[in-house]
């Protein structure tokens, strides 16, 4: 996975880009017909908050980046990840460390009666999200300077090349109307006040999402009449569905994939958009029957995460032993605790616990299953019981947040999958200890851990970067609430007269997406 390695003296080598202009020509002033027919896509989950500052993420980035302006999107080029000035921009340029300088196309529409597209609206969408729940992605972003209508400079506090290729490509880089969010109280959820770009959604609960050409759009055209994005929660359904003929892209499991590997299903094609995930088993610090750390670390030597590998995944995706993905800047090679059965009953012995019986929550998708039944065995054979407990995206991605309910307070044992994008910081900021109740649902707080995620924001030097994220990591662990598991590939098939593009972290770019 070396293609998601960049340098930053790589990085700055492709900072001044010309504008989007040199990829589609002249801007057309008027609304142009799409070219294509009805694409069916799939996504894994329902769309619960479009808000870029108050997202889960996945289906919802895909919904972001089809109807939302951006400043770039990632590209590659000769295999390396690098970015472009998106559909919008006429010229995105790094002048120096802290200082980017874009200018958008004028003439872009926004729905309802909203009026241009201009730099006020890249200003409030980014000074906006400094304070959501996304902050730490702009936490180098001291503010967006506008130099005219639709011309601004967005200053950095200090150095920070990967904000150019992790945040501003990403669903936090979306840029909303600032009279439109204004207007309906400065938040939303799944009603985007106004829409700015080649098409307009409409969403049908638990079913899909359809995207159909936006008439007051004058930018490059809508490559196809329609898009259909269906929501399929199980990749083994979303499989069956491809094979059918029922959609024509999708995300596949490992272990499909492995299979599709020896025999694809005809005229298709296999694209991987990378490996930056990370899944682990984690642990509510503070629920009582956790809250010793004996006991957390007896379970981190109760579980063979190579086991989890074969079982779940025919060993098909890459052991972790971190958050921090591969070919990136501080990814671990070995954990600080074994597989040890034996010491993990010494050290239940040791806090007095016998006959300990848990719950284990995951997403019920069919490999998650998998990985806690194995898990589940596993423990039984140190004397704790885990009773599995599958839930649906939604209930799932709200029970850590404390915004949601009083389900946080019952979680013991969770399997857990972020997705993340190429640079380390990205995968942090989640456990920083303003995320207790937000998404660091181990609930821990670490002074030093704080401290460090500031430093990797600012250090320029990749070895220095890399010590830095090591040890963070390694306080992570010392806290015994997490198993490290796996790093999953993102696998898409797609019909082969079809070109898609796909973010790394996983998510489908639709508007990107064209006729072969």
């Amino acid at each position: 996975m070396g293609k998601f390695r960049q340098t930053r003296r790589q990085f700055l080598a492709t900072t001044a880009v010309a504008g989007a202009a040199s990829m589609f020509g002249p801007l057309a002033r008027r609304a142009r017909a799409a070219t294509g027919g009805i694409l069916k896509v799939r996504t894994d989950q329902d769309i619960g908050t479009l808000d870029p500052g108050y997202m889960v993420g996945g289906s919802e980035i895909e919904v972001q980046k089809s109807i939302l302006p951006t400043l770039v999107d990632f590209s590659y080029v000769n295999g390396q990840l690098t970015w472009r000035p998106s559909m919008y921009a006429k010229s995105v340029n790094q002048r120096d460390a802290t200082h980017i300088d874009f200018e958008l196309h004028d003439g872009l529409k926004w729905t309802n009666g909203f009026g241009e597209l201009t730099a006020q609206d890249v200003k409030y969408s980014f000074e906006r999200m400094k304070t959501s729940d996304w902050a730490g992605n702009f936490d180098p972003m001291e503010k967006v300077e506008v130099t005219g209508t639709h011309a601004g400079t967005l200053v950095l506090t200090e150095p920070f090349a990967p904000f150019i290729i992790t945040t501003l490509p990403h669903g936090t880089g979306s840029i909303l109307s600032m009279k439109a969010t204004e207007s309906v109280g400065g938040k939303f959820t799944t009603e985007v006040p106004s829409v700015c770009g080649q098409y307009l959604y409409e969403w049908t609960p638990k079913q899909k999402v359809t995207f159909k050409p936006n008439p007051e759009w004058n930018g490059p055209p809508a490559n196809f009449d329609e898009i259909r994005m269906f929501i399929i929660g199980e990749n083994n359904a979303a499989e069956l569905a491809y094979e059918a003929g029922e959609v024509d892209c999708t995300e596949i499991s490992s272990a499909t994939y492995a299979r599709y590997l020896k025999t694809p299903p005809a005229n298709s094609g296999l694209q991987v958009a990378g490996a930056l995930q990370y899944m682990w088993m984690g642990m509510n610090t503070e629920h009582p029957k956790l809250q010793d750390i004996r006991v957390r670390k007896a379970i981190q030597h109760a579980v063979d995460a190579s086991a989890v590998v074969q079982g779940a995944y025919s060993g098909a995706v890459e052991q972790s032993y971190g958050i921090v993905c591969p070919g990136l800047v501080g990814k671990r090679q070995a954990t600080k605790y074994d597989y040890n059965p034996d010491k993990a009953r010494a050290l239940l012995s040791e806090a007095g616990v016998s006959g300990l019986e848990l719950e284990l929550r995951t997403l019920n998708a069919q490999e998650r299953i998998l990985a806690a039944q194995i898990i589940q065995s596993q423990l039984q054979a140190v004397g704790i019981a885990a009773k599995i407990l599958p839930l649906d995206s939604g209930p799932f991605w709200d029970m850590g947040l404390e915004s949601k309910g009083d389900t946080w307070k019952d979680l013991q044992l969770w399997i857990m999958r972020y997705g993340t994008n190429p640079d380390p910081q990205e995968a942090t900021q989640w456990f920083v200890s303003s995320q207790v109740g937000v998404w660091n649902w181990e609930r821990w707080k670490d002074s030093e851990y704080d401290d460090l995620y500031k430093k990797g924001l600012s250090e320029t030097d990749d070895a220095k970067r890399n010590e830095i994220y090591l040890r963070m990591q390694e306080i992570m662990e010392d806290t015994g609430a997490y198993v490290w598991l796996t790093h999953e590939p993102e696998v898409f098939i797609h019909r082969d007269n079809i070109k898609i593009e796909v973010a790394p972290s996983g998510e489908m770019q639709l508007r990107n997406f064209s006729a072969a």
